[in-house]
């Protein structure tokens, strides 16, 4: 009888161990509603705890995948991805909640702030340039910036968001067209007649109502004339007679410093 108590004894204990341990790791949002996970993700937005906010509105999709809460909660984790540093993340929710929400009337803020994604993260490509060839991925950040600002404008001229998105687009326009000027007139410096041509009508081409424009003319035409190509230097110079200038060769004066994109619901 003593063996057999002791053995019950042991038993017992065991099971009031095992029983605590899995009282602490019981998960305390493990009875909560998609309501009282959204307002926790809001409060933590507020206190701008980015990546408390991410994980709850990933639990509550997860959770309930079908409640009114979730198609918010999809919204706001690309906002909070966004604040958190996280532009992969942030485009990949933005372009998912287009995808499963094309008629949302949120569509115009989705688009807007996925050109503030890629605008702030393309602003230290335009300081690290130098004049050389660039690689495509150099400037494609800013032209996905561009293209999100023009669906925007193009696809919700009405939308509060427009106005700010087509100064950005003037601001991106004249960035892009400065920095192929700038190649332009490194691949003058050494002569390299043809490159500067290519790189001038490009401008023209793609940024044609930049702020650069005269000067691409201007680099076509001494380009043209060291080449011998003396018809095409007269035209060029004929085209940049007729064109009236009405303001100076100088990036636009529209100051790209971030606005705060308000979050839906807050």
């Amino acid at each position: 009888m003593p063996y057999l108590s002791s053995i019950l004894l042991s038993t017992l204990l065991t099971m009031l161990v095992l029983t605590g341990c899995s009282g602490l790791d019981k998960d305390p949002t493990a009875d909560w509603s998609a309501k009282e996970f959204y307002e926790e993700a809001r409060r933590d937005l507020d206190a701008g705890e980015f990546q408390s906010a991410i994980k709850n509105l990933e639990t509550l999709e997860a959770r309930f995948p079908f409640d009114k809460y979730a198609k918010q909660a999809q919204l706001e984790v690309a906002y909070s991805y966004y604040k958190f540093d996280e532009p992969d993340a942030a485009i990949s929710a933005a372009d998912r909640f287009v995808r499963l929400n094309p008629r949302d009337p949120h569509i115009d803020y989705v688009y807007y702030l996925k050109g503030l994604i890629n605008f702030e993260r393309g602003g230290g490509l335009l300081d690290a340039w130098f004049p050389r060839d660039q690689a495509k991925h150099e400037t494609e950040t800013l032209n996905n910036a561009f293209n999100d600002f023009a669906t925007l404008v193009r696809r919700f001229p009405d939308s509060r968001y427009a106005g700010d998105a087509y100064q950005r687009m003037i601001y991106l326009q004249n960035e892009l067209a400065q920095h192929e000027i700038d190649v332009a007139e490194y691949y003058l410096r050494r002569k390299a007649w043809l490159g500067a041509a290519n790189r001038a009508r490009f401008v023209l081409e793609r940024y044609e109502h930049s702020s650069w424009r005269n000067r691409a003319l201007e680099i076509m035409q001494t380009a043209y004339t060291e080449m011998g190509l003396d018809e095409l230097a007269a035209d060029t110079r004929r085209v940049i007679d007729l064109n009236t200038v009405s303001h100076d060769n100088a990036p636009d004066t529209f100051d790209p410093e971030l606005e705060e994109p308000p979050t839906i619901g807050g």
